[in-house]
């Protein structure tokens, strides 16, 4: 498998070397987190300093021995080296159970400069702070953006074409050593089995198996809807389904929780306050989709939308879904005092689709920029104060 440089997420380990900080890498399996940890590790090695590694990856054979909190704890201060910058790495750290007990142990003493990976719910943000006794750093590792998958491929022209198979094939950079379409869809359908079956169904003693797995497609098939618990029970019990409300809001926790479906809240822009009901909810990476639920409905807009909501945050935004009156702006993109709103289409060439995408953009009187994200093969150019952008273009930018 061809392996490329992931800058960005590198440049943060490297930013962040040296910190107290338990540096904790998260995202959903097989999204390169690993690899990313073996980049880190090459950078270091490269450092004119005293540096000793400690590098343990418990998928591996050799660290079945690890798989102990105890023995986990022993193992690591037995590796360390007097006089030199200490730094332990643990991929997947979470097939350990309480390993957080090993891991405050080592921090409390402050030998170490610690990085660790997981791909589930034990090590959420929101978890971290009653995982950890020390102070902790999130880097959020998502799949291959559009210009990860041109490098990878070492494309250099001809984007549009590019740009069409990146939104059938996603970001999975596993699938990639696949020649042809069906078989990456057929990795990517493992990948998804294998985080609802043995990440989440195994995780929580979820009883009703096909259930759970009913939601996930039906979300899968929802991107950019707005949803709620609710009305998902009551859609899946006109299909003969028992299921609850409560249940359902248990089961979207747990998605969320494989980083498997990130949430978009929704934000009064008159009230700039943000909304209790309904949510859009968008796919880790659009080939999920296509791979579970099949290719015979290729809803562009709603995949177009899903992917500009990942390269949001990629770049750094917090991304909600704006409410204006009866007017919905698909994104209110947020970082620290800059926003942009944006609305995505698939096809903007009809007068009234255009219109219908550009007019809640006009009725927002601030002066925030704002934005029409679609597939217009065309240069950028300005309608009435805002940026019409083709998709291929900004996705490269």
């Amino acid at each position: 498998m061809q392996l490329i440089v992931r800058k960005e997420y590198l440049n943060e380990l490297i930013e962040l070397y040296g910190t107290p900080d338990i540096k904790v890498i998260t995202g959903i399996r097989r999204s390169g987190k690993s690899v990313l940890l073996q980049e880190f590790v090459s950078y270091l090695q490269s450092l004119e300093e005293a540096v000793n590694i400690v590098m343990i990856n418990l998928q591996e054979l050799e660290f079945d021995h690890l798989l102990e909190y105890h023995a986990l704890h022993k193992y690591i201060l037995d590796q360390y080296k007097e006089g030199m910058t200490n730094v332990l790495l643990i991929d997947e750290v979470q097939l350990c159970p309480q390993f957080e007990l090993a891991i405050n142990s080592i921090y409390t003493k402050g030998i170490y400069d610690i990085y660790i990976t997981g791909s589930n719910a034990f090590l959420l943000s929101s978890d971290l702070a009653t995982l950890f006794t020390g102070r902790t750093m999130e880097i959020k590792v998502y799949p291959f953006s559009f210009v990860e998958y041109l490098t990878y491929y070492g494309i250099t022209d001809r984007y549009d074409e590019a740009f069409d198979q990146y939104v059938r094939t996603g970001g999975m950079p596993g699938a990639y050593v696949y020649k042809t379409e069906d078989r990456q869809y057929n990795y990517v359908r493992d990948v998804h089995s294998t985080i609802l079956i043995r990440d989440l169904v195994e995780k929580y003693k979820i009883r009703n198996k096909s259930e759970f797995t009913n939601i996930s497609e039906f979300m899968m098939d929802n991107i950019g809807n707005l949803l709620s618990p609710n009305n998902i029970s009551k859609t899946l019990k006109n299909d003969q389904s028992e299921i609850t409300r409560k249940t359902v809001s248990k089961y979207i926790g747990y998605l969320e929780n494989a980083f498997l479906f990130y949430e978009a809240k929704r934000y009064d822009l008159k009230g700039k306050k943000y909304l209790a009901n309904n949510s859009k909810y968008y796919l880790c990476d659009t080939s999920f989709r296509y791979a579970v639920n099949g290719t015979r409905n290729m809803d562009f807009g709603r995949v177009y939308e899903n992917i500009v909501y990942l390269e949001l945050r990629r770049r750094g935004y917090e991304v909600y879904v704006g409410k204006l009156y009866k007017k919905e702006v698909d994104f209110v993109a947020k970082k620290r005092e800059a926003q942009i709103y944006i609305q995505v289409s698939d096809n903007i060439s009809d007068e009234k689709t255009f219109e219908r995408e550009y007019s809640p953009l006009l009725a927002i009187r601030d002066a925030y920029p704002k934005m029409i994200i679609a597939r217009t093969h065309h240069e950028t150019y300005d309608y009435k104060g805002v940026q019409v952008v083709d998709i291929c273009r900004w996705l490269r930018e």
